[in-house]
């Protein structure tokens, strides 16, 4: 029965997770491609002429109806589509994110190039963040109205205050420039060399980290807080159970749903929103070709980066819930 009423809480959540993505999708073919002004024009960008600006105008099917073109949008992202080149048809296979005129490359492969870069960062740092931030709380919790727990508590107030960019510099000038304990970084690919790769971007990972890690360090402590004022927590120091029992057995479980949220919207949104990061450290992600596209003003390259991450968010949060699912069975039955 209990199998049973997770599948159905796995199914469910496959359905919402599913209507959400098609939400997403609504809403940003409305914002980038129902305004006013020509959007064939700035679609395919301001060297076109007037014959390429009216091929894009039929690729994008402007002379329909709203719904026939949203309807081949869709298509394209579930099925795929063809692209006329002029001379040739090109076909982009599904998911097609549509086709940079710009650069004559599609989305789809433009952003498969950059997001292994994107998917390293977050989520080494992700590790970094969960193994800090919720130690820092479980400790800040566990010495409360102690030194330990003040010193904490300032530490993760400066850790939230602080830009990402000012950490990332003073590692690389202490830690590159001063101590020469490692290269500047320069991202190197998994498959080439695991060593280096983890080397290269094991100050990028700290920089995003030690900011992450302070929201997780204050979720943690006050999670764990609440949990620890709890009725179930006197009963058992009153039968003498030991309190790192307590702390890591009873305590600890009260703060997992939180920071399992926390930690799904932020991997999810990091995936495309540590610009200041990958810019910082020159690495080539997805969050520094998403400012190369505002910038040039590359519409179709926009578009697909907003709905990856998206995408990213949605199934980070999805996941979530099926792990929350797992950790507390009284989910399923809510």
């Amino acid at each position: 029965m209990g199998t049973a009423g997770l599948g159905g809480f796995v199914l469910r959540r496959t359905v919402g997770t599913v209507l959400t993505l098609l939400a997403i999708s609504v809403i940003v073919y409305v914002v980038f491609y129902v305004t006013p002004g020509d959007v064939a024009q700035i679609t395919c960008g301001p060297r076109c002429s007037p014959v390429q600006v009216h091929q894009v105008a039929l690729q994008l099917h402007l002379d329909d109806p709203l719904y026939v073109r949203y309807g081949h949008f869709l298509e394209g992202l579930v099925a795929g589509q063809d692209y006329s080149t002029g001379t040739s048809a090109e076909h982009c296979a599904a998911p097609c994110l549509g086709l940079s005129y710009q650069s004559d490359q599609q989305v789809t492969q433009l952003i498969l190039a950059k997001l292994p870069v994107s998917l390293s960062l977050v989520s080494g740092a992700m590790v970094l963040w969960l193994v800090l931030g919720v130690g820092a709380g479980v400790l800040s919790a566990w010495r409360r109205g102690r030194f330990t727990e003040r010193a904490l508590t300032a530490v993760t107030l400066a850790g939230t205050a602080t830009p990402v960019f000012v950490i990332g510099l003073i590692l690389m000038i202490v830690v590159c420039g001063e101590l020469r304990l490692l290269p500047f970084p320069q991202y190197v690919n998994l498959a080439d060399d695991p060593e280096q790769w983890a080397w290269n971007l094991l100050l990028p990972w700290l920089s995003l980290a030690l900011i992450e890690a302070a929201s997780f360090a204050r979720l943690t402590r006050s999670s764990m807080l609440e949990t620890l004022a709890e009725d179930h927590i006197r009963t058992f120091r009153a039968y003498g159970v030991g309190e790192r029992s307590i702390i890591g057995r009873h305590a600890l479980r009260g703060a997992v749903a939180p920071v399992i949220a926390l930690n799904a919207n932020n991997f999810g949104s990091a995936v495309g929103g540590a610009v200041l990061t990958e810019t910082l450290f020159g690495l080539p992600g997805i969050g520094q070709e998403l400012v190369h596209a505002v910038t040039v003003v590359d519409l179709p390259v926009v578009v697909g980066m907003v709905l990856v991450i998206g995408f990213f968010v949605v199934l980070a949060n999805a996941v979530a819930d099926v792990l929350y699912a797992v950790a507390d069975r009284r989910v399923v039955l809510a």
